[in-house]
């Protein structure tokens, strides 16, 4: 069976959208998938199923998230091989830029259009730049870069439905996971 990552959005923020490790195992494995294990609190979870549509995956996931919690939780789905694959671009943009202060992953639901990817390929500043490769989007920040700003390139509004992950965790995840 495939083995996929799902990433949640916007969950354990606040006193109202908490959904606990446990929880999300125990809703995951209520829909039938199997082989389920979370890593941090911060909605990243793995699994096997015999599903092969994404969408599908995601809906599935979103649907008993909601019903589960009383409140949406969008949900990002890769492969192990796509994830593996985000780490190594992830590592290789890291190694090629003295200076980095922070490393921010932003994975997407849908690739973005041509004219959207140079748009936000084209919000370099002093605080860094972003570079989109299909479904992920790389936020590299330099030493202009306020530590605690959350979205300093200003770049989160163009890309669409999306949850970011710094890279020591997606690097950590593709090797634990893939």
């Amino acid at each position: 069976m495939p083995t996929y990552v799902a990433f949640l959005r916007a969950i354990n923020l606040g006193a109202n959208r908490k959904f606990p490790k446990a929880d999300i195992v125990r809703v995951v494995e209520g829909i039938g998938f199997a082989d389920v294990e979370t890593h941090i609190n911060t909605g990243n979870v793995r699994f096997t199923t015999p599903m092969r549509s994404r969408a599908k995956i995601e809906k599935a996931l979103e649907d008993a998230f909601a019903a589960d919690r009383g409140f949406d939780v969008p949900t990002m789905v890769f492969t192990t091989a796509e994830l593996a694959a985000i780490a190594r671009d992830a590592v290789v943009l890291t190694a090629g830029r003295h200076g980095l202060e922070r490393h921010y992953v932003y994975l997407l639901k849908e690739a973005l259009p041509a004219d959207t990817v140079a748009e936000i390929e084209g919000l370099t500043t002093d605080a860094g730049e972003m570079v989109v490769r299909g479904r992920v989007a790389h936020a590299l920040l330099g030493p202009g870069y306020q530590a605690g700003t959350v979205d300093p390139l200003r770049a989160a509004k163009l890309l669409g439905v999306a949850t970011n992950r710094n890279v020591n965790v997606i690097t950590t995840l593709a090797e634990k996971w893939c």
